[in-house]
Parts: structure tokens; C-alpha cells; sequence
């Protein structure tokens, strides 16, 4: 599936649900579903800066060029957003990451108005972080 078909797929769950209250109730669940991170795993290196809560992002390289990743946080909603951005970007190639325009996805998806300046920040260092991992990928 490629990432314009996975934030199609999105698009459609979440204009299945009504109002933004459920819409958090599903991100939330989006999260839940993640696998956690060991302590091992939740070192400076891959905590994520921008964010208000405690986030961290792994990028494990492919032998296909791919790159997939995971993530953790300690807040509930966030670990949600990190399931919609790790549906959103992990497994692909570096340049399919690079060419996808990640505030125009979360528009759609209705995510740019609904969350608070520091969530949309801290989304904003997640994408960022893994557009740095791709653009690193390509110049290896």
C-alpha cells in the first residue's frame, strides 16, 4: 500500500466517526494498539525534541531500502499520533517519505485544527525527525 493509500484509508475511518470527541477516543486507541518501547529503547538519542510530552522514534533500516519505524510516548493521545504517523510513513522508501506532504495529510484529516498548538508542534518534530532519517538514508 502506498502512503497515499493508507492516509485515504485514515481519511475514511475517521469521517466514519462523528464528532472530534470520538475522533480522540480513537486516536487513543489507534495508541494503545503500539507496541511499547523497552527502557533500553527510551534513550536521549531517540527521544524526539519539539515535544511537551516524552517522545521517542526508532528507524530500523531495510534490506529493501525501506525504512520502518516505531514509536512510544508517555501520554496517551501522543501515542496515538505516533500510531497515525507510523501508519502513515513506516515501511516505505526514503523517497516516497521525502515527496509526501505531511501538513497537508493532517489537514485532511482534520488533525491541524483540532489539536492544541503544543500536540501540532510536537507532530510537526515526529515528521520532522523522520524526514531527517529518509533524507540521511538517501545520502548513505
Amino acid at each position: 500500500m502506498a502512503i497515499d493509500d493508507a492516509l485515504t484509508e485514515l481519511t475514511d475511518e475517521f469521517e466514519l466517526l462523528g464528532d472530534w470527541e470520538e475522533r480522540y477516543r480513537y486516536v487513543i486507541e489507534l495508541g494503545k494498539d503500539l507496541a511499547p518501547l523497552s527502557d533500553a529503547e527510551r534513550t536521549d538519542a531517540n527521544k524526539v525534541r519539539g515535544c511537551a510530552s516524552q517522545v521517542w522514534l526508532i528507524t530500523t533500516p531495510a534490506a529493501d531500502g525501506t525504512l520502518t519505524f516505531r514509536g512510544d510516548s508517555d501520554a496517551h493521545i501522543v501515542r496515538g499520533l505516533i500510531a497515525i504517523v507510523l501508519r502513515l510513513y513506516s515501511g516505505r522508501p526514503p523517497a516516497e517519505i521525502l515527496a509526501f506532504d505531511a501538513k497537508a495529510a493532517f489537514e485532511q484529516l482534520g488533525l491541524s485544527g483540532a489539536l492544541s498548538t503544543q500536540r501540532s508542534n510536537g507532530l510537526a518534530s515526529m515528521v520532522g525527525r523522520i524526514r531527517r532519517d529518509a533524507e540521511l538514508a538517501v545520502a548513505a
